[in-house]
Formats: structure tokens, C-alpha cells, sequence
């Protein structure tokens, strides 16, 4: 089959596209946006891609064209494939249709952390021994790509359930696709300004995927959360597994202050960890990810052995330079509490040493100034801050300087915003750059900058 995926380099669409290609589909692709990692992962996988979307559908014809959300009306390409007679489909529809089918999905969901619990799980369960397929937004660096479709085409799948719509023709929630036996809810927020008007749509959108599972599907869930509990009132059919509750069969205990080690009491076991990672958020997403993993076979104690050697995804606190004594960060925030939480386990991992944070407010939500409320106090765990102002922002970035407890600057140019970090920054420093897009290539300009000025380069 010729499966041509519009939308391609979309970290979504990217894996898909491996996942195609490893069923033996010949697949090519388009994108206007386009950057690593996945831009990488195509070209490592020999898949051909069209910049823009000017041009019209390759020859010979595709089979299927499976279009990706960020496409609309109004695009040549799109216009181009409705004029035609080729079938199209949205990503999670295939994906549903040519590789969940028949196999006990793990889907992971929520606001936050999605990608970290998904790369753990399928870890742990490849530790185990059970050679999972997965579909993960970002690329895990004990996998090095984002998708396979793993060693048995009726085991285990792990997919990242996300909320956002599936086609600009098929406005569901992807999660809504693809029929989870274990689901992962990891907190519910406010998010996607560009297509939810508020809380209560999101959790309509969890409600339908409830909807889906059958009576002896987990779901998985904190002990505590306001919206997670409002979605689970509005119907639950199946097992419900509450987390680290006074009752809870899944706990925590003797969590490091920067979250390096923690233990997992199990049923009344205790299993120890210790690992590389930091953060609270991220000790919460390794229990959810011990609980999941239980329902397809692993002892907790297996997957906790296996957690304390999980390598981490990329873009999330990724350590991107060491230079000069300066340590460069990149992390994929996009919402306020995920910066507030990674600033948070830096620093109590760094204790007082200056944190540099750099903001690039790239996803929709935050170019909306839909949380711009609640950005300036999550930066307050930082010295310094700056944040990026592009021409598209849209609301007053002083708001942010206003409400928050660290000194914040603007800048619209990013050879300027390198300038200026550059000058602050001195030895024994660590710079986290916050971005959900490709920010220009700004890690690689800071990094170049600071060799330069240390005379390294």
C-alpha cells in the first residue's frame, strides 16, 4: 500500500509514519514545519518528504492519504485530495484500524506527562520481556525512536492517549480511537484554547473514551482530582485503580526532596528506587506507570528494578551542553504547571545555584494568553527569566513580570535572547530553555555562543 501522511514531521504523525513503514507500506509525506527529532527519525528511515504543502499529491497516486490535525481547509494539498477520489483517514483512525487492532492497549492520558509514563511503560514492559509496540510523542533514549510495532502484532501496544482532535474533518479526541484495556489518566487541565472553550469540554472528551472500555479494562488515576473525579461521575464501568491514596493498593514513600529516589509500596510491599530522573511529577508518572504495567503481567518489584534504569526521553530536562561550567537544559513545557514542577525538581536538585530559565511561549494556549494568570508564579522557582515575544503572541507579556517573584524579561529577536542569556550567564549556571517547538534552533545558538565566549568553540 502507498500511504501518503500529510502532517508528517508532527511527532504523532512521525511515528506513525515508522510504524507504516515497518508493516511494509511505501510512505512518503509533507510538512511545513519541520525540525529534530523527528525530522531525523524520517530521514534515518529512508521516508521522502515534500516541504509545504504546495504541491500537489505524489505520483503515483497514494492508496490512502491519512491526514494530520494541524492541516485545515483552505490548503492547496487538502483542497487538492478533496477534489480527488483518493480515500483519506485521519492518523488515529489508522493507527486504530492497521495496528491497535487485536492487541491490549495500554493508553496513557492526561495533561501532563504523557510522554514520560508512555516511554516508561513501554520500557518496563520490555524489561519484562514482552516486546511491546508503542506510539510515544517524543523519543525515549533507551528506544531511540518514537514508535515500533514490536515483537508479537498481538501483544501489548502502548499508545500516548492525547485529547487534542483527530482531523480538522473529524473533531473526536484521538484517545477516542483507540479502545484501551489499561488506561492511564494522569490529571486533567485546562489546555488546547484552540479548540476547547473550557474544562467541562475536555471533560466530555474523557467521558467518550471511558465510554469505550470494556468492564475488565484498569483505569488508573490519582487520589485526589478535582476533574479527574467530575469526568469519572459522569459514568465508570470499569476497575478503577486510585493512586497513592490513605486506601490506595498503590503508594508512595520516602520521596527524595528532588525526587531522585523514592520506594513504591506495593500490596504492602516496599520496592526501592532509585534513578536519574528528578521531579515529583515524575515519581507520580513511575507509580501510574507500576500500576499499568501489573495489569499485563509485570511484579511490581520487576518494574521497579527495570524504572531505576529508564534513560529519560528527549526534550524533557534534557541536558543539551555542558559548557564553561554552564549547564543547558531543554524541556518540552507547554502549560504552567508543567514549568512550575520541572523549575521545581531542578532546584531541589541544584539546590542554590542560579537557575536561567528561558520561555518560549510556542504552543496555542499560551499564544492565547489563556493561562498568562498563572506563568509568571510558575517561574518563580528560577533566578532569572526570559521569555520569548513573538509577533503572534497574543496578550501583554508584561503580565507575566507583574505576577511573578523573579525578574523577567522580553525579546522578540532570538539572536537577541541568545545575547542576552550569554551575558548573564556565568560559571556554575544552569539554563533551562522551555519550548514546545522547534524556538529557532535556540539550544544549539546558546550553546555555540557560550563556547565562543569561553573560547572552547
Amino acid at each position: 500500500m502507498r500511504v501518503h501522511m500529510l502532517g508528517i514531521c508532527g511527532t504523532f504523525m512521525g511515528g506513525l509514519a515508522l510504524l507504516a513503514r515497518a508493516l511494509g507500506h511505501a510512505v512518503s509525506g509533507a510538512d511545513a514545519n519541520v525540525y529534530p527529532p523527528m525530522s531525523e527519525q524520517l530521514a534515518a528511515a529512508g521516508i521522502a518528504l515534500t516541504d509545504g504543502y504546495a504541491e500537489p499529491l505524489p505520483v503515483p497516486t497514494p492508496d490512502v492519504v491519512v491526514v494530520g490535525n494541524a492541516l485545515t481547509r483552505g490548503v492547496p494539498v487538502v483542497e487538492q485530495l478533496l477534489e480527488s477520489t483518493v480515500p483519506f483517514t485521519s492518523g488515529p483512525a489508522w493507527l486504530a484500524e492497521h495496528v491497535l487492532r487485536g492487541r491490549h492497549v495500554l493508553a496513557v492520558s492526561g495533561t501532563h506527562g504523557k510522554t514520560t509514563t508512555a516511554s516508561m511503560l513501554a520500557f518496563v514492559l520490555d524489561r519484562a520481556g514482552l516486546e511491546p509496540g508503542f506510539l510515544i510523542g517524543g523519543v525515549p533514549h533507551d528506544f531511540g525512536v518514537s514508535a515500533r510495532l514490536g515483537g508479537d502484532r498481538r501483544g501489548p501496544f502502548v499508545v500516548e492517549a492525547d485529547e487534542y482532535d483527530s482531523a480538522f474533518f473529524d473533531k473526536r479526541s484521538k484517545f477516542v480511537h483507540y479502545h484501551p484495556r489499561t488506561l492511564v489518566i494522569n490529571g486533567i487541565e485546562f489546555d488546547h484554547a484552540d479548540i476547547f472553550d473550557d474544562v467541562s469540554q475536555i471533560r466530555r472528551q474523557f467521558h467518550h473514551l471511558v465510554r469505550t472500555l470494556p468492564a475488565t479494562a484498569r483505569i488508573v488515576v490519582p487520589a485526589a482530582d478535582p476533574e479527574v473525579d467530575a469526568t469519572l461521575a459522569l459514568g465508570c464501568w470499569s476497575a478503577l485503580e486510585r493512586l497513592d491514596g490513605p486506601t490506595s493498593r498503590f503508594r508512595l514513600d520516602d520521596v527524595a526532596a528532588d525526587g531522585g529516589s523514592f520506594c513504591v509500596v506495593a500490596d504492602g510491599e516496599r520496592h526501592a528506587v532509585s534513578w536519574g530522573l528528578i521531579g515529583h511529577h515524575n515519581v507520580r508518572n513511575a507509580l501510574a506507570t507500576v500500576v499499568a504495567a501489573e495489569h499485563v503481567g509485570v511484579d511490581p518489584a520487576a518494574a521497579c528494578r527495570a524504572l531505576a534504569s529508564f534513560g529519560g526521553v528527549r526534550r524533557r530536562l534534557e541536558v543539551r551542553a555542558r559548557t564553561a561550567g554552564i549547564t543547558v537544559y531543554d524541556d518540552f513545557a507547554h502549560h504552567p504547571t508543567a514549568i512550575r514542577e520541572t523549575l521545581g525538581g531542578l532546584r531541589a536538585r541544584v539546590g542554590a545555584a542560579r537557575i536561567l530559565a528561558v520561555l518560549d511561549p510556542a504552543s496555542n494556549t499560551m499564544r492565547r494568553g489563556v493561562h498568562r494568570a498563572t506563568l509568571g508564579p510558575a517561574l518563580d522557582a528560577a533566578d532569572r527569566a526570559w521569555v520569548h515575544r513573538p509577533p503572534s503572541l497574543g496578550f501583554d507579556p508584561e503580565e507575566i513580570a507583574r505576577t511573578s517573584a523573579v525578574p523577567v524579561a522580553f525579546e522578540a529577536d532570538i539572536d537577541r535572547l541568545v545575547a542576552a542569556v550569554v551575558e548573564a550567564a556565568r560559571p556554575g549556571d544552569h539554563v533551562l530553555v522551555m519550548s514546545n517547538g522547534g524556538f529557532g534552533g535556540f539550544h544549539h545558538r546558546l550553546a555555540r555562543a557560550l563556547e565562543a565566549r569561553s573560547g572552547t568553540g
